[in-house]
């Protein structure tokens, strides 16, 4: 047993650029063999970004680590049809296309499953193969201004903001894992493989907390608070002398225990603040008090007084990414991986977050090279060496 939960799975990826190879690194993190499936020559864009001098992008080595690659030009009639054949070795194919794409190239769904009739098709574009959106062009701030994330996102008064990185796109791969992998569960039950449409808007959408539901229900807008919550306060982000810390309170026992911590007890009885309606109402003003308290103290003194050893009130310094390199709790979880690499010295890695136990870590610790692995793909395929030469000549492969 091999404690790869995903072992023995075999993914054709056609992925590129953020969302979907997010995606299929989760999957091969987890033990699948995932054959990045790249254009001749250029390969994947995001193998062109943040990077030394005539090295692969930082960004392409942390999406597509544990991966194989081979390079194919499936819009090639001789390419189509080795991908097919490739197909009929595989439990998936992944793509993240625009809608449209891989039917105008012969690639269609129920082609690929007419070929392979157990082999799940797993789709990601901007808006899905369906509606009057459909085949439209989307980029990560395209799903989270459409899907209405951006709406909910800034501060009172102020324009609409984009949340950090590329979270709709991240949001977008984790929906597509989730949909890949409940549907190999359900081929293996019924023989059934399904295609998969998701949508990165839809996807977005279905992570906007419970706004919709409350609009339509309540008839409450949609407001943009900060880092304020809409019912639960005090919740926010405070100054202290040497940085940032968020406190969130969620009932009336840990916001009694804060008042305590503050040195104001008699706030949890303030007819202002004393219940959860009272709070929303009067956010900043709570806010405002506890902003001044904070304000004069170190963040290791806040977290002192209201952390696990205070008051016990859920509580956090603000973290960059750099500083977490470093994090002790991140280091425990083995979160950050250092790998060596042969030109790089050595590339930084975040973790796998799905801690299984027993499992063992994936396969291939580094992205791939471009086409690096097209003898050993292909030779299951029965090519030959002047096979290979004479397909990279006519740049098929």
């Amino acid at each position: 047993m091999s404690g790869r939960s995903l072992e023995g799975l075999r993914v054709l990826d056609l992925t590129r650029v953020l969302a979907g190879p997010f995606s299929t690194a989760i999957l091969a993190d987890l033990g699948a063999d995932v054959i990045k499936v790249e254009r001749p020559r250029t390969g994947d864009d995001y193998r062109y970004g943040p990077s030394k001098k005539g090295e692969t992008s930082l960004s392409f080595q942390n999406t597509n680590r544990g991966k194989r690659s081979i390079t194919l030009d499936f819009r090639k009639d001789e390419g189509r049809e080795l991908f097919l054949r490739l197909v009929e070795r595989a439990d998936a194919v992944v793509e993240n296309f625009r809608s449209g794409f891989m039917a105008r190239h012969g690639l269609a769904p129920e082609v690929i499953q007419e070929r392979n009739p157990r082999c799940v098709v797993a789709s990601l574009s901007g808006f899905g193969h369906t509606g009057p959106m459909a085949g439209l062009a989307s980029y990560d701030i395209v799903a989270q201004a459409t899907g209405g994330l951006m709406a909910m996102t800034g501060f009172p008064g102020g324009p609409p903001l984009r949340g950090g990185g590329g979270l709709g796109d991240f949001v977008g791969g984790l929906y597509l894992g989730i949909g890949l992998v409940a549907a190999l569960l359900e081929r293996n039950r019924t023989g059934v493989a399904r295609a998969l449409d998701l949508s990165n808007q839809d996807a977005i959408f279905a992570i906007t907390d419970s706004a919709a539901t409350i609009k339509a229900g309540l008839d409450l807008p949609v407001e943009r608070l900060g880092n304020q919550h809409s019912f639960a306060s005090p919740y926010g982000c405070f100054e202290a002398t040497d940085g940032w810390v968020v406190i969130g309170t969620g009932s009336n026992k840990l916001f009694r225990a804060l008042c305590q911590a503050l040195g104001q007890p008699e706030l949890a009885s303030d007819e202002r603040f004393k219940n959860h309606r009272g709070r929303a109402a009067n956010k900043d003003a709570i806010c405002a008090i506890i902003a001044e308290w904070v304000r004069t103290r170190t963040s290791a003194e806040v977290l002192a007084a209201l952390g696990s050893g205070g008051a016990d009130v859920p509580c956090g310094r603000v973290e960059s990414p750099d500083e977490l390199l470093e994090d002790p709790q991140l280091l425990a979880r083995d979160m950050i991986e250092r790998h060596p690499h042969p030109t790089l010295g050595e590339v930084v890695f975040h973790g796998n977050p799905l801690k299984l136990s027993g499992a063992e870590p994936r396969k291939r610790p580094l992205a791939p090279d471009l086409g690096t692995h097209n003898a050993e793909v292909y030779a299951e395929l029965g090519l030959t060496q002047a096979d290979l030469e004479r397909l990279a000549a006519a740049e098929v492969i």
